[in-house]
């Protein structure tokens, strides 16, 4: 508790600094706290939400983190971003989160420098600097700021202070951009990616928060956690029938369980070298 403390310290001291703030909201978890401290910290005339919505995120995502933003008493504005209008992002290729990365955090400089902000502060935290990350390099060219990063906040002291601070979704299961269920080098389309989400909202609503549906052509891959497996058996027969009707002729359940970032796999040393 000593080691939150002192790196909550750390966090207040740089929120104090920057004065005036704007937070890229997403509803989860790591960018709530940013939010929340920024707010107890600055007070709500001193700090702005965004949030972003585009077709890499489901509208209810986008409402509810809205709806968050407001309830914690923050200015909220939003905007709309057109991922698939860069083909980098639309063929996904492996470098496809630098450019999506960099649309992003060029939209929030552009809104920040309106808002007469002094910085753009995001949510990443110290374990998203141990895996294959390119929008860092994004971030970093912008200017913008990951002060639970900074303050070396790791996701068990991001929900320790979250739950500490009354936060109700500290435990909240954590998402991403509908890109990452798609191999590097498939080109992401409307109807694919609705196919996926729709694969996704009817396992959730089957009682299987965490969840991805891996595309591969015309064979889903599911993955759960390991632990629910047993679970996801009795649903086999009426999972197979409703994601046929969605357009998958094969339905699969990855005996490996849920893995985050899993389709980072097949990327070559070079790739992963490339934004180190």
């Amino acid at each position: 508790m000593t080691n939150l403390v002192s790196k909550t310290a750390t966090l207040t001291a740089a929120l104090k600094d920057l004065k005036r703030v704007t937070v890229a909201f997403s509803g989860g978890i790591d960018s709530t706290l940013v939010l929340k401290m920024a707010l107890d910290v600055l007070g709500a005339d001193n700090v702005t939400a965004v949030v972003a919505n585009s077709e890499l995120f489901t509208d209810e995502e986008f409402n509810k983190a809205v709806n968050l933003a407001e309830m914690l008493g923050a200015h909220v504005e939003t905007t709309m971003l057109d991922y698939l209008s860069d083909e980098h992002i639309e063929h996904n290729a492996a470098d496809s989160w630098y450019y999506a990365k960099k649309m992003f955090y060029t939209r929030l400089t552009e809104m920040a420098a309106a808002q007469g902000s002094n910085a753009v502060l995001d949510g990443m935290i110290k374990n998203d600097e141990q895996d294959y990350r390119p929008g860092m390099k994004a971030r970093t060219e912008a200017g913008a700021r990951s002060l639970l990063a900074e303050a070396d906040f790791y996701k068990v002291d991001v929900r320790a202070l979250a739950q500490e601070l009354g936060l109700t979704n500290w435990n909240k299961v954590a998402s991403c951009s509908v890109s990452s269920r798609f191999p590097y080098g498939t080109t992401l389309t409307h109807e694919n990616i609705a196919q996926v989400m729709a694969a996704e909202k009817y396992l959730r609503e089957l009682g299987f928060p965490t969840v991805r549906v891996r595309y591969h052509d015309d064979i889903a891959r599911i993955e759960i956690p390991e632990a629910r497996i047993g679970d996801f058996l009795v649903f086999n027969d009426r999972v197979n029938r409703h994601f046929q009707t969605l357009g998958f002729r094969y339905v699969t359940l990855d005996l490996g369980g849920f893995r985050s970032g899993r389709m980072n796999d097949t990327l070559t040393k070079q790739q992963l070298a490339a934004f180190a």
